[in-house]
């Protein structure tokens, strides 16, 4: 059993919050070691709870932001709020911030000007930013070379992009983390695009309690399926799985800075 972190996960997500013990024990028994658990989702309330729940568990760490979909409300009085939760040595990343201009759930205008923020902001706290990126890989390049990279970098997380766009964001320095959608059969261009990101920069995740991989998919996601996406990123990166389970481990602690396994 290889050692793996899910990079990316929302264990205050109202599908997951009542089950956190048992989801963590699962995830141990499956060899996942560490989970970044992310807010930003809806209210502030819940990136609070994200950041209890990771207080609260040695192997869980935070991040806290605004999701694309909610930018509309990402007013200044919210990043306050964010900053404050920034304090707890628990959090350890701002976001996930981006653009979603599928469904486009709050107006592009609102999501690019509250990515903007939360660029300035993970530069301002030292930590690295979380990316939610769909139908914008453009944009998204356009507004992060306008602002800037944060000094400690980022993730592109669930990419569901093509070869082009694993090619850009990587040359504008961002890591690139893979989901359950991975292992879907429709997700060809995706499974194309993995061999193009280096060894040093790629991750992978579960975005629980969404997107599980394949034979979950339709069911409740959790960090124990991450082990399913590991196997579907070996056989497309061509990986030795031990030797992939290594750089996984040691990109994404580098990244979020978090204690050695």
């Amino acid at each position: 059993m290889l050692p793996l972190i899910d990079s990316h996960c929302h264990l205050a997500d109202e599908k997951l919050r009542d089950d956190v013990e048992g989801v963590l024990a699962r995830a141990e028994e499956a060899g996942v070691r560490r989970m970044i658990s992310v807010g930003a989702i809806g209210s502030i309330d819940n990136d609070r709870l994200t950041v209890e729940i990771a207080e609260r568990h040695a192997n869980v760490f935070a991040a806290v932001g605004v999701h694309p979909h909610d930018a509309k409300d990402a007013s200044e009085a919210r990043f306050t709020e964010l900053k404050e939760l920034a304090g707890s040595k628990k959090v350890v990343a701002i976001g996930e911030s981006g653009l979603d201009f599928f469904y486009k759930h709050s107006p592009p205008e609102a999501q690019e000007a509250s990515l903007r923020r939360h660029l300035e902001l993970a530069a301002e706290l030292d930590l690295p930013c979380v990316i939610h990126c769909r139908d914008a890989a453009r944009r998204l390049v356009e507004i992060v070379g306008e602002v800037g990279m944060p000094p400690r970098g980022g993730v592109v997380h669930c990419f569901t992009g093509d070869a082009d766009a694993a090619r850009e964001f990587v040359t504008l320095g961002f890591h690139i983390s893979f989901s359950g959608i991975l292992t879907f059969r429709n997700a060809a261009k995706i499974r194309d695009a993995t061999p193009l990101v280096p060894d040093d920069r790629v991750m992978v995740e579960t975005d629980a309690p969404y997107l599980a991989p394949e034979p979950y998919r339709g069911k409740r996601n959790e960090p124990a399926f991450v082990v399913r996406t590991f196997q579907a990123l070996a056989r497309t990166r061509g990986a030795d799985a031990a030797v992939l389970s290594a750089q996984l481990v040691a990109n994404t602690s580098r990244m979020f800075r978090l204690p050695p396994l």
